[in-house]
């Protein structure tokens, strides 16, 4: 299992390659919320989310050898940008698998870094089986996108820069998709500050985590149809739920309706590009899902997003 201090060696570990991300206050939201309210902005990251922290964390532990026989992941999106910038600047090679109907943007960005991307034939449900076949036939490590022990440390130092940054915080509000985030943030947070509360927020489209935090384990359900690409999963990952189950206060989950008011809440109010995976904490928030009552942080996990959703 990950542990804090697996989470503090990959901070050290990737601290050279990564941004330390703004924790700004949002006056417009804690008005609004009437509690202190701080945005972490992942959508400022090196490609746009979170998920590069993972993916260089687990490059960064591959020997020699493996990083000269190439990376191989697969992701609808975020993942995929962050394990090929994460590549690119180690100089290894890497192959992803994303799957037909991607956004299109995040398919060039991944490519732009240098990945080659396969696309051909893949669904959500096929995507790690055709990965792990290339994987296979090449001798290439596999960089899941989130059922992973370095990709959990990796993304758990979003969590710890949040408690060191503002000690005085009582609740993290995290997007859930596989888990990688809210299970490293949560065992960070609560790691050093036993009595901070987490959460983790899903589109309701998608609620797997939801149901699956109810029923005590894991939910796989069938490709969600929502706006929330970054977290399109059908189930959390084994590694992730353990920690989530022990250390998470509760998940909940909103319809995209509220995503979309949340995104563009983000760019009128604060500025700020989000997606609407990144936007799921603020939507919880907004709609009352979520009920905090004192100093909350809302990790936003990405700014990647597809404009053309705020097409009339």
């Amino acid at each position: 299992m990950v542990a804090l201090d697996d989470i503090r060696a990959a901070a050290d570990r990737i601290r050279p390659f990564i941004h330390r991300t703004p924790l700004l206050s949002s006056h417009s939201l804690s008005e609004k919320i009437g509690i202190e309210v701080r945005l972490k902005c992942e959508n400022l990251q090196r490609a746009g989310s979170f998920k590069i922290r993972g993916a260089m964390n687990a490059l960064l532990t591959l020997t020699d050898d493996e990083r000269s026989r190439g990376v191989v992941a697969f992701s609808s999106g975020n993942h995929a940008q962050g394990v090929a910038l994460a590549a690119k600047l180690l100089g290894v090679r890497a192959t992803i698998v994303m799957p037909e109907g991607s956004v299109a943007s995040k398919v060039a960005a991944t490519e732009a870094y240098g990945a080659t991307v396969v696309t051909a034939g893949v669904t959500s449900a096929t995507r790690d089986t055709v990965a792990r076949e290339i994987a296979e036939k090449s001798g290439a490590a596999v960089i899941p996108p989130f059922d992973h022990e370095r990709v959990i440390a990796g993304a758990g130092t979003v969590g710890l820069e949040i408690v060191e940054e503002w000690p005085d915080v009582t609740t993290i509000v995290v997007p859930l998709g596989g888990g990688g985030l809210l299970a490293g943030t949560a065992l960070a947070a609560t790691s050093i500050k036993p009595d901070v509360a987490v959460y983790g927020v899903e589109p309701r489209a998608g609620n797997d985590g939801e149901q699956s935090f109810r029923s005590g384990q894991i939910v796989t359900i069938d490709p969600p149809k929502t706006i929330a690409d970054g977290a399109r999963t059908l189930a959390i990952g084994q590694r992730n739920f353990a920690i989530i189950r022990e250390r998470v206060r509760d998940v909940v989950s909103v319809e995209d309706d509220a995503l979309l008011d949340a995104v563009k809440f983000a760019m009128y109010r604060t500025k700020l590009v989000i997606e609407p995976t990144g936007a799921l904490g603020i939507a919880a928030l907004l709609t009352g899902v979520i009920k905090p009552s004192g100093p909350t942080a809302i990790i936003i996990s990405g700014g990647n997003l597809d404009f053309s959703l705020l097409a009339p």
